[in-house]
């Protein structure tokens, strides 16, 4: 079992920066693969990017591209996701999650086991 704890949301202005952690329980997340979801009210759970066990493979949505890095420190048992030139539609609950059979990475949220409780990032215009 694998428990996930997210911070790091609030609020910022367009433009501005926040950098969200998910730190994992357990010893075995350096073998899981990780990704970070959003969802903004009325509109469906969307990938922002995803990572491997080793941080060798990333993925983003078109969205982010350029503007959010994934990243991860296995010896913290944390993920994090670095969110540069924010845009009011980056506004959302993000949440991490995770799955065993971490060397593959993996962009359906199906594809997960384990998700935390979500952090609410807030951009205003």
């Amino acid at each position: 079992q694998v428990q996930l704890v997210e911070s790091g949301g609030g609020l910022v202005q367009a433009g501005g920066s926040l950098r969200l952690s998910c730190t994992a329980s357990g010893r075995t997340f350096s073998s899981y693969a990780m990704g970070w979801f959003r969802q903004a009210p009325g509109k469906e759970r969307e990938l922002v990017a995803a990572i491997n066990w080793s941080g060798g493979r990333t993925s983003y949505a078109d969205s982010v591209k350029g503007r959010f890095t994934i990243s991860r420190d296995n010896a913290k048992n944390t993920m994090y996701l670095q969110m540069n030139s924010l845009k009011p539609e980056d506004t959302a609950v993000y949440y991490c999650a995770a799955r065993s059979s971490g060397t593959a990475i993996y962009i359906y949220s199906y594809s997960y086991a384990y998700w935390g409780q979500g952090t609410q990032v807030t951009v205003s215009s």
